[in-house]
């Protein structure tokens, strides 16, 4: 029997496959490239390539040959400090302390269910997006609850649950840089974009926040749940036609004790909420800062951080007593360990990470990079919304191959960042930019680490499910996203509005 011949966009799904698994671990990964920074280092130094730092009139910065005797010094005696010093770690460990109790202690989970539960039916689209892009508070967990959950609910109403299914994935993948809260994606990607921005203008950097792109990304939670719904009803679903499978299963309500659980929990936000809120906003309030931004340069500000991880902890852990999850202090102590054993790989990641981003720093290629890379676009004249789109495209192509946001993140922030800022660009745009880039293309990407878990879930009610066949279901997802989102940041440069407290569209 002859063999049926594959189609362009299977063949094309099955080079991306195969290109991508042959990519080293993004561990291995960054030691590679640590290994170029050093090779490069050292043959560059020996061309005499010096520019003008651009903070600083005057002074002229040189290659430094990182395998000289002071260089392999510096390499043996920084490579602990690299590491801890790695501008993610702390920030992102501390972050998954309040998260991680919230998550393992059944509230996010109970959260999800009952907010879709809740919702009318002729609303459960638009809900199901929207929760999927607000689980991006609790890091992973959506990819695991969202999408069996979205597949029943719509199975439970007669609608196909393949289409409940896409748009849980659209909202939680799609979306993930989105949010009406702040969460360790911000955390994470901030602190890269800071240590990026430092290569340039150290002063700049220092003022900087996480939440360097908040105003912009609560606002893409309602742009990106009206087009997730939209794409659902209008294309997903139709195409998908009706569901003549006999999986069904029913959607499990909140049980009573969850339900207390909630409610508890809810007071504790409340109450929470309140006196971090005391913490900055009276006038003499021990958080406030002063001058003219007393709320945006504030020490309130500059410690997000550990105010987000409370903000998680508190209500995680009223919850988990409430429903008995958590009967005593050992209990919170296990989930605690649990949640750091799960960052296990981001923390041999930072390893590798660090010594990268540290080499690249301390060789001042990314210096000498960001001048002659702003020079080199602005002879070609790319300037401009143009040039962020390209910027948008080259990193949505980039996530394709490699699917850790802070892997890319770590690469591209140390170069980008700073040939945007040569350009008059700020690094909080620079950021934004890439998080739409990013977003928009994981859902299609079958490297991302969660693709082959949705996979599994779908195929309970399509036995024949393969790559080829969610990432066509999925496509227009990441076409309207990247198309509707970045017209949004192209409206929001024209209209100068700030992307967060304090951050600017333009870097003077």
């Amino acid at each position: 029997m002859k063999k049926k011949r594959k189609g362009y966009l299977q063949r094309s799904l099955d080079s991306v496959e195969t290109i991508g698994n042959k990519l080293p671990h993004p561990v291995t990964l960054f030691a590679i490239l640590s290994l170029i920074v050093l090779l490069l280092s050292a043959g560059l130094s020996q061309l005499g390539i010096s520019v003008e730092h651009p903070g600083e009139e005057g002074k002229m910065v040189e290659i430094t040959n990182l395998l000289s005797a002071e260089g392999i010094q510096y390499i043996f005696s920084s490579m602990t400090d690299n590491f801890i010093g790695f501008a993610p770690l702390g920030v992102v460990l501390v972050t998954m302390l309040g998260i991680g109790i919230a998550e393992r202690s059944g509230l996010i989970s109970a959260l999800l269910r009952g907010f879709v539960l809740s919702v009318p039916k002729r609303f459960i689209t638009l809900g199901l997006v929207f929760a999927g892009i607000m689980s991006s508070v609790a890091s992973d967990a959506g990819y695991v609850v969202l999408p069996p959950l979205g597949a029943l609910l719509f199975a439970a109403v007669g609608r196909h649950p393949l289409a409940g299914l896409a748009a849980a994935f659209a909202g939680v993948s799609g979306g993930f840089s989105a949010n009406l809260l702040l969460s360790g994606t911000d955390a994470l990607l901030g602190e890269l974009t800071i240590a990026g921005a430092a290569i340039i203008d150290p002063v700049y950097a220092e003022g900087m926040s996480i939440a360097m792109n908040y105003w912009f990304i609560i606002v893409s939670v309602f742009l990106l749940t009206v087009i997730g719904a939209w794409v659902t009803e209008k294309i997903v679903e139709p195409r998908l036609g009706e569901y003549k499978g006999d999986y069904r299963e029913k959607v499990e309500k909140l049980t009573s004790i969850e339900k207390k659980g909630l409610i508890w929990s809810s007071v504790s936000i409340v109450v929470g909420v309140i006196l971090a809120a005391l913490l900055v906003l009276p006038e003499g309030a021990p958080m406030r800062g002063t001058g003219d931004q007393p709320i945006i340069s504030s020490p309130f500000m500059s410690s997000l951080v550990p105010i987000i991880a409370i903000l998680f902890f508190i209500p995680g852990l009223v919850y988990g007593m409430v429903t008995r999850e958590i009967k005593n202090d050992k209990d919170v102590a296990n989930q605690l360990s649990d949640t750091m054993a799960s960052m296990g790989m981001f923390i041999v990641l930072a390893f590798t990470a660090g010594q990268f981003v540290a080499y690249f720093n301390e060789s001042n290629i990314g210096l000498v990079l960001g001048v002659y890379g702003a020079e080199f676009l602005q002879n070609i004249n790319l300037t401009g919304i143009p040039l962020i789109i390209v910027f948008i495209l080259i990193a949505a192509f980039i996530n394709i191959f490699i699917g850790s946001a802070s892997a890319k993140w770590a690469m591209m922030a140390p170069v980008f960042v700073p040939i945007m800022m040569q350009l008059g660009y700020s690094p909080e745009l620079t950021q934004m930019a890439y998080r739409i880039a990013d977003s928009s293309t994981n859902i299609i990407s079958p490297l991302m680490t969660y693709f082959a878990i949705i996979i599994a879930f779908a195929q309970k009610y399509d036995k024949k499910m393969g790559i080829g066949t969610l990432v066509s279901t999925m496509i227009p997802y990441s076409m309207f996203f990247l198309v509707g989102w970045t017209l949004m940041l192209i409206v929001w440069m024209l209209l100068g509005i700030e992307l967060g407290p304090g951050a600017p569209i333009m870097y003077e």
